[in-house]
């Protein structure tokens, strides 16, 4: 059942991110085409088969009056709606999609499911018994009772079901030639709504056939029924049963079907060339693996040197895998890497002529940097999906707002670590929703006033940048005033300096402090007081940074530069005393040597340097972490310039040890009771020689020397 229920979470998740796009397109569009009611009605199918097959009746409840409403404007088209209705559609839409995602989320969460959805329910009904009236239909609809699955079977004979019951092992009446009888898996329960999921999938490819029982979605008594006699589905003709034999070889849960042909309509009818009865066994834990063949002609052994058709389904391009299992393969692909370190730089090999072990050894890095990027590559994907569910935060804000603003979205096919997208989902919303809320200026005149389009613009874009994502959130709003948020650190009492020593940069970067709100009043969406700090922490959790710029009058720009993964980095190691450091390329700008006459000293004595036309404060590491070391002359070790964010400054260390990949070792979690992330430790990694080598957090580094000077 485990395993069932993820499946069937990750299936209903996929169908709703699908149903969110098509509402947001349609509303844009201002209507929905065709396809679009039939992909609505798909989903809503699907969901409802899947749901009762989970006996999860909440959401088979909505579903199916979701699907009614839409088997109603299917048949009717959307002519028969007016222009008021089109309106009211969408948003009773969003409010049934909400209330779908609200009970999948309780069952992710494991709570109970809601055990009152009344108005929920009344407001579709409510809304379906409008339009019918409005439109004079005759339609029944509106009791809830019409369904795809009845649209797609023809009334059979009256005699049919009894038929079923008299002949246990025969065929029940029909004018149909062709039968199809499946039998499902023994002891695998719900048989009745195993029967409904494969109307469901043979309802999908659009075929006509007659199903016995045929009730079997509302009788839970037709169970015995076909675990006796079978399942029976009646087709008009061998095309439609080769249309469907396919569907059946990848439904799992049956374990054989057989194809026969209907002996009453054969002396009446010349009979199609026909497949006789066929029955195959699935293997034990495989697939269904059968097919038919045909009656008037034996099958012919294979051509020497011919592969035999066995008639094995052919296997989808993509399978879902839980991402705890792609974590221990990271973990393993980590592992190998290390280990192929030690091995190629054992100090028992140094100094000896291995010209074939050399070339192995060679040949072993190669393969590992290769597996190392398809395990990496496993767990990349695209921001589609976060970034379109900005779309719907955007929609609802707008309607809540009253403010007419397009999202644009760019570089959404952008890959990035799973681990990542899962982080970043809510910083991205937060930052969304604050353009939205006191970015974007609440009177149009304004923004014509000041010679820009009535519409206001976020663009949502994101973009590689070698080891990292680059994400940026901007708008054309109103900008921020830097005399007002600094006003507004300096009665809270955040500041550290002057004010009047504050740069821009600087100012800007304050609105990431704990507790700092720029707006004046509570709203739904912003002004609590919190926020902006807690995106600061979810950013850096995952390796990246926050900045933001802002042009008073012009709008407004959040950037987050993310990590693609955060299990293996391209680091610079370095040595202070006996000790061994890994410094994050990608926070690495320059490394030089420098003399003791370009060392300055600041107000409070601290060592400053210039670099680029600007001073930057020196972090000796020895001073920092109390290590012993003789290099203690400014001339005789190196400089590093690091950049992180709002931060730049220079590390003074001992000497570069060489660029190198490193595994990503989490700190041990008793070591968090001491604070060590917050004293610049990000984690540490195992080098080719066993060395451990603690990788520093430049972010939280330069926040802890703020202690020691």
């Amino acid at each position: 059942m485990d395993n069932m229920l993820e499946m069937y979470l990750y299936e209903t998740n996929t169908l709703m991110e699908q149903l969110d796009e098509l509402l947001i397109e349609a509303e844009k569009n201002e209507a929905f085409t065709t396809n679009d009611v039939n992909e609505i009605f798909r989903i809503m199918h699907t969901i409802k088969g899947s749901s009762a097959m989970m006996e999860f009746s909440t959401l088979m409840e909505i579903a199916h009056h979701i699907e009614d409403l839409f088997f109603y404007i299917r048949e009717n088209g959307m002519d028969s709606l007016d222009e008021s209705h089109k309106s009211d559609l969408f948003n009773l839409m969003f409010q049934s999609t909400d209330a779908l995602r609200v009970e999948v989320e309780k069952i992710e969460n494991d709570e109970p499911l809601s055990s009152n959805i009344d108005q929920i329910i009344a407001n579709i009904n409510s809304f379906l018994e409008k339009i019918s009236s409005s439109g004079n239909s005759s339609s029944d609809t509106s009791s809830g009772k019409e369904s795809a699955a009845a649209d797609a079977a023809p009334a059979a004979d009256a005699d049919a079901i009894a038929a079923i019951n008299q002949e246990l092992a025969g065929c029940p009446k029909s004018d149909l030639p062709y039968f199809i009888r499946i039998r499902f898996e023994v002891g695998s329960g719900m048989e009745n709504l195993r029967a409904f999921m494969v109307i469901t999938a043979l309802n999908e490819i659009e075929l006509n056939f007659e199903h016995y029982p045929e009730d079997v979605e509302s009788a839970a008594d037709t169970c015995e029924s076909i675990v006796e006699n079978g399942f029976f589905i009646a087709l008009s003709s061998h095309e439609d049963v080769e249309k469907a034999i396919p569907i059946l070889k990848i439904q799992n849960s049956i374990e054989t079907y057989e194809v026969i042909e209907n002996v009453a309509t054969k002396a009446s009818k010349k009979p199609e060339p026909a497949a006789k009865a066929v029955s195959a066994s699935k293997p034990a834990a495989a697939v269904p693996a059968v097919d038919t063949s045909s009656a008037a002609e034996p099958a012919k052994p294979a051509a020497p040197g011919t592969p035999a058709h066995t008639g094995a389904p052919v296997k989808q391009s993509l399978i879902s895998v839980n991402l705890s299992k792609l974590d221990s393969l990271v973990a393993i692909v980590g592992e190998i890497v290390i280990t192929e370190s030690m091995v190629t730089s054992s100090p028992d090999l140094q100094n000896l002529k291995l010209d074939n072990f050399l070339k192995s050894a060679r040949q072993l890095r190669k393969l590992t940097g290769d597996l190392q990027d398809i395990a990496m590559s496993l767990r990349m994907v695209p921001l589609a999906g976060t970034f379109q569910k900005m779309n719907r935060i955007v929609r609802d804000m707008k309607k809540k707002l009253n403010k007419d603003v397009r999202l644009t979205l760019i570089g959404e096919n952008t890959e990035v670590d799973k681990t990542v997208v899962d982080s970043i989902g809510d910083p991205i919303m937060h930052i969304v929703r604050n353009s939205m809320d006191h970015g974007v200026e609440t009177n149009v005149e304004d923004r014509i006033a000041a010679g820009k389009k009535p519409q206001a613009e976020i663009v949502l874009s994101a973009a590689h940048t070698g080891s990292e994502v680059i994400i940026s959130i901007s708008d054309d709003g109103q900008g921020m005033d830097p005399d007002k948020i600094l006003a507004k650190a300096e009665r809270n009492g955040i500041l550290t300096k002057p004010a009047s020593d504050y740069s821009k940069k600087e100012i800007l970067s304050l609105l990431l402090l704990p507790g700092f709100s720029t707006n004046e009043e509570v709203t739904e969406f912003s002004g609590r007081g919190v926020g902006m700090d807690v995106v600061k922490k979810n950013v850096e959790a995952v390796g990246g940074t926050i900045s933001i710029t802002s042009e008073l009058g012009k709008g407004s720009c959040t950037t987050l530069k993310i990590p693609l993964t955060m299990a293996i980095t391209d680091g610079m190691e370095v040595s202070v005393g006996k000790s061994m450091f890994t410094i994050p390329i990608a926070n690495i700008r320059q490394s030089f040597k420098t003399q003791k006459e370009d060392v300055i000293l600041d107000a409070s004595g601290n060592e400053i340097i210039k670099c680029q036309d600007a001073f930057y404060p020196i972090i000796r590491i020895h001073d920092l972490y109390n290590i012993e070391t003789e290099v203690t002359n400014i001339e005789d070790g190196i400089l590093i310039w690091v950049e992180t964010a709002d931060k730049s400054y220079c590390l003074f260390v001992d000497e570069l040890l060489g660029e190198q990949q490193v595994v990503v070792k989490p700190l041990s979690p008793f070591l968090s009771n001491f604070n060590i992330k917050d004293s610049g430790i990000g984690g540490c990694t195992i080098l080719g020689d066993g060395n451990i080598s603690l990788i520093l957090d430049i972010s939280n580094l330069y926040a802890a020397t703020q202690g020691l000077y």
